[in-house]
């Protein structure tokens, strides 16, 4: 259980839902129905031993979580997985409700098969994976990514269509568009050949936005993005 402020929700909970299943408790001090609800929120939420996470926010401290649900009256309960909310009930519920709401978080027998494959790494076991969930971002990228690192830039990109573009796809449609860098000096040294062309030339700017995706360091990104704009504008 944490006690989760306007300031690190995001970290706390948004970030954190990424990881774990997240129920948000939205209470106050003076709410009863609050008061009574809390202790069985925490007790279902430590039976499951980890696998759900319990964030408490004190809505009159924490006006921006509130305004970010829309809150008009409390208790208000949500649960968040991969950083969107995914379930919720408003007011006091029996424990036995509580636990069916919380239960219902739990990753299936499926997800746990998923995650097995992903971690073990390989071809045959992403392409398992990708049997089981083919529209997952995490088994996609993942895949994509080792087929762009063996040499099969097109089949990797191919697979990359099939998704939404994020930061994990631009990242690995990078990779195979320009074959990946050996060391940061390589690639300050590719970024700067390629700043004088990339006013005139189109493959040339999309070279240089590709190689943004790759560097790690976000200051030197914003940077070279800088000298980018500065070129173009």
């Amino acid at each position: 259980m944490a006690d989760v402020t306007d300031a690190t929700f995001t970290t706390d909970v948004v970030e954190r839902s990424r990881t774990v299943p997240v129920v948000v408790d939205l209470w106050a001090e003076w709410c009863g129905p609050c008061r009574t609800l809390g202790p069985i929120l925490e007790k279902v939420v430590a039976d499951t031993g980890g696998q759900v996470e319990l964030a408490k926010v004190d809505i009159d401290a924490n006006p921006s979580v509130a305004s970010m649900f829309q809150v008009q009256s409390i208790p208000a309960v949500y649960a968040m997985k991969d950083g969107k909310v995914v379930d919720g009930f408003l007011g006091a519920q029996p424990e036995w409700q509580v636990a069916e709401f919380v239960q219902r978080l739990y990753p299936s027998v499926e997800d746990r098969e998923v995650d097995r494959l992903v971690a073990a790494g390989d071809e045959a076991s992403l392409r398992a994976a990708l049997e089981l969930e083919p529209s997952e971002e995490t088994v996609i990228v993942a895949l994509a990514e080792l087929l762009v690192s063996d040499g099969r830039a097109e089949e990797g990109l191919a697979l990359l269509e099939r998704i939404p573009e994020s930061a994990a796809t631009r990242r690995v449609a990078a990779l195979a568009r320009t074959g990946g860098l050996a060391d940061a000096g390589d690639l300050d040294a590719r970024l700067d050949s390629l700043l004088s062309q990339v006013k005139d030339d189109d493959d040339a700017r999309q070279q240089f936005v590709d190689l943004l995706e790759l560097i790690e360091d976000p200051d030197a990104a914003g940077a070279w993005r800088r000298k980018l704009a500065a070129r173009l504008f």
